[in-house]
């Protein structure tokens, strides 16, 4: 009879398969350290552009800010200018404009009487002077009661004062513009 030993046979397959497992763990980790490798090198990659985009993003912010403080200077400027052609518009649309007030009040105002100021209230109108007398004052007063500017025309205070030894009426009236 024959006998085959079949024991060195499965030792030499056991040597070859262990080799064999032995190559292929070696590829598998060498593939997974590739594998690591390549998916760190495309994160980093993915992180730089992630960056580059935020900067891009922050100086595209700041660009707009700039554009939304110039737009707001920019409407402030024309609510500044409406205004001012409003004012325009409504001094032409009444009689009683500025010019037409002083030209009133220069045409009726006496010789002997010299205006200090003005000052302007809405409709009200208060005049600061000094005259020779008091006869001076009241013509001064009659003549913008005639006036069809005027109205309700008061004098608030008059008083003596002497400036250079010569002595004057101190006067302040009171009146009321009419815008026709």
């Amino acid at each position: 009879m024959i006998k085959i030993n079949l024991l060195l046979t499965r030792k030499e397959k056991k040597k070859v398969g262990i080799k064999k497992e032995f190559i292929v763990l070696i590829f598998s980790v060498i593939f997974l350290v590739i594998l690591l490798v390549g998916l760190n090198w495309k994160m980093e990659k993915d992180k730089e552009e992630m960056l580059a985009k935020i900067s891009q993003t922050k100086k595209e912010i700041a660009y707009y800010k700039s554009l939304t403080t110039e737009v707001n200077k920019a409407k402030e400027a024309q609510k500044t200018l409406q205004d001012k052609l409003n004012v325009i518009n409504s001094l032409k649309k009444g009689k009683a404009t500025p010019v037409r007030v002083l030209e009133e009040i220069s045409l009726d105002k006496p010789e002997k009487l010299h205006l200090e100021s003005l000052k302007k209230e809405g409709t009200k109108l208060g005049i600061e002077g000094i005259a020779l007398d008091d006869e001076t004052i009241v013509n001064f007063m009659t003549n913008l009661k005639k006036s069809k500017l005027f109205k309700n025309v008061d004098l608030i205070v008059s008083e003596q004062t002497e400036q250079s030894k010569i002595k004057l009426k101190k006067f302040v009236l009171s009146c009321e513009i009419i815008s026709m």
